[in-house]
């Protein structure tokens, strides 16, 4: 149970003369947050702020929302940042879910926040109960490590600017929240939309936790660590990548009597791996260079799709199931779904992005 006087936070994550704006939706999660972060804010030396967006997609529990938070930061004396997005529509134009429109459209609200300078960051109340249920949700879609990583205690956003999404509340149980907020006497707001079923993370929450918990009561804390040390792995492959890559991604094609050509047209972007460079390298890591040289690209790869470049590059274990519709043979060429063309020739693979 969570002390009266306080709410154990991950205080490492904020450091004095942060100006943090906590993304508030009216849940237990965000309310406790909200609250711990103004009780302890003079000891942290914080300024401490709140935003809501007002998503448009629950009629008039999306407005109770808003109200509830615009009373509880009023009553706090808290700055309140509000926002408004047409979810449906959004999501209708860019061909995503509601559930994606609105985790982007709360993305690019932050990113809006920090660039304008009225914040330097934004706190998400993620707790280990949505970890674990993360982890599971990419544990069922089929996942690399990265997957299993989960959410990040921090998430930059931007291309060059690292802009901080700090979730200082990933150590905690929902039982340790609504317990805080019980013990004060707050109150707070049920979506609906949580128990509704037809989303995957809510059968994982109402359905497939349960049962989990019959097995170990601790299922959340043992996926929350699961995703602790996947993503230290990570951070430390990406060390080793990072360092290979540059030595082994080579631009464009050879040209008769020596040297390359590179493509000049707009959007052009292609890398070549000479195969006998990746031939000594273990399974693992050529699976990774693989992916670091698509990454470079601005693709993703799958793991079947890791094993068809494999193939093509005549690196496939041994153990592979054989795939006919994939040849080693020197002009061979494969295209795959993500965008990515690959080509073999006698002494490369060749890497290109077709859009």
């Amino acid at each position: 149970m969570a002390d009266r006087a306080n709410l154990p936070l991950n205080t490492s994550l904020f450091r004095p003369g942060d100006r943090i704006a906590v993304a508030a939706s009216a849940g237990a999660d965000s309310t406790s947050l909200l609250l711990a972060l103004h009780e302890q804010r003079v000891a942290l030396g914080i300024g401490l702020s709140a935003v809501h967006l007002h998503h448009g997609t629950r009629g008039a529990e999306s407005d109770r929302d808003r109200d509830f938070v615009q009373a509880l930061c009023a009553r706090l004396d808290v700055p309140l940042r509000l926002a408004e997005s047409d979810i449906p529509a959004a999501a209708e134009a860019d061909g995503e879910t509601l559930e994606e429109a609105a985790r982007n459209a709360r993305l690019e609200l932050f990113r809006t926040l920090m660039l304008g300078g009225e914040v330097t960051m934004v706190a998400t109340a993620h707790t280990q109960d949505d970890q674990a249920e993360t982890v599971l949700a990419k544990l069922l879609r089929g996942a690399w490590t990265e997957g299993l990583s989960g959410i990040h205690p921090i998430l930059f956003l931007g291309e060059g600017e690292r802009l901080p999404v700090i979730r200082p509340m990933l150590h905690l149980s929902r039982v340790q929240v609504e317990a805080f907020l019980e013990a004060r006497g707050e109150a707070w707001c049920e979506d609906s939309s949580n128990t509704s079923t037809k989303h995957m993370r809510n059968r994982i929450r109402h359905d497939l936790m349960p049962k989990m918990r019959e097995f170990n009561p601790q299922i959340a804390s043992a996926l929350a660590t699961t995703a602790e040390l996947a993503r230290e792995e990570e951070a430390r492959w990406a060390i080793e990548i990072e360092r290979l890559l540059p030595q082994l991604l080579l631009p464009g094609k050879p040209v008769r009597g020596g040297g390359r050509a590179v493509g000049t047209a707009s959007g052009e972007s292609a890398f070549s791996l000479e195969i006998e460079r990746l031939r000594p390298m273990d399974l693992p890591m050529r699976r990774r260079i693989l992916r670091g040289a698509v990454k470079r690209l601005g693709l993703s790869l799958s793991a079947a799709d890791t094993l068809r470049l494999l193939r093509l590059a005549g690196l496939a274990p041994a153990t592979s199931p054989v795939d006919p519709t994939v040849s080693a043979k020197v002009g061979a060429r494969l295209s795959l779904g993500s965008g990515l063309q690959a080509e073999r020739s006698a002494r490369e693979l060749r890497l290109s992005r077709t859009r």
